[in-house]
């Protein structure tokens, strides 16, 4: 009767330490996902600057920087899911990748000192949202080896956890750069 006890509170022990630590990577995944929407809000807090400065200096097509304000203006409305989250900030990357792109043919917009700092603190800005995405990846895939593998996975499917997936890159954003291209535009 004693071993029959023992037996049962060692695997409700195991049963335990299982359940917490499913509930630790899950919480690991949340606060990752947290982390770049941080990083997302830095940079959406840096657009309204970086959409005045090249107004105040070019002639650059409105409709573009139109679209960026009222991508940003979605982003931070707070009323959106995570795959929204997402998206929009595919589709900003993108608008602002264009920006940047032709704000090189505008000498003393390049040479304005506000913009160096505004474009050194983008840069910046986007490292650290490419690291906390990469952490975030790192968690999910560290999340889903715990439900996916045994004996996790009996636990996971009793509790009904399920794998998360990690951020992808867009396939347009996988392809190879030319530098001979962006020069000859």
């Amino acid at each position: 009767m004693i071993i029959a006890l023992v037996i049962i509170g060692f695997l409700f022990l195991i049963g335990i330490f299982f359940y917490n630590s499913l509930i630790g990577k899950k919480n690991q995944v949340t606060n990752a996902f947290s982390a770049i929407d941080v990083m997302l809000k830095k940079r959406f807090d840096l657009i309204p600057n970086l959409v005045e400065v090249v107004m105040q200096h070019t002639t650059y097509e409105q409709g573009t920087l139109t679209k960026i304000v009222e991508l940003r203006s979605k982003a931070v409305s707070g009323n959106i899911s995570d795959a929204e989250k997402a998206t929009i900030d595919a589709q900003l990357s993108s608008s602002v990748k264009g920006l940047m792109l032709n704000v090189e043919n505008y000498p003393d917009l390049k040479a304005n000192t506000n913009f160096i700092n505004l474009q050194t603190t983008w840069t910046e800005s986007e490292e650290q949202i490419a690291a906390a995405r990469r952490t975030y990846n790192s968690s999910v895939t560290d999340y889903n080896n715990a439900i996916m593998m045994f004996p996790g996975s009996m636990f996971a499917a009793m509790l009904n956890f399920q794998p998360m997936t990690v951020l992808e890159t867009a396939q347009e954003e996988r392809k190879n750069i030319s530098a001979k291209g962006l020069f000859n535009n």
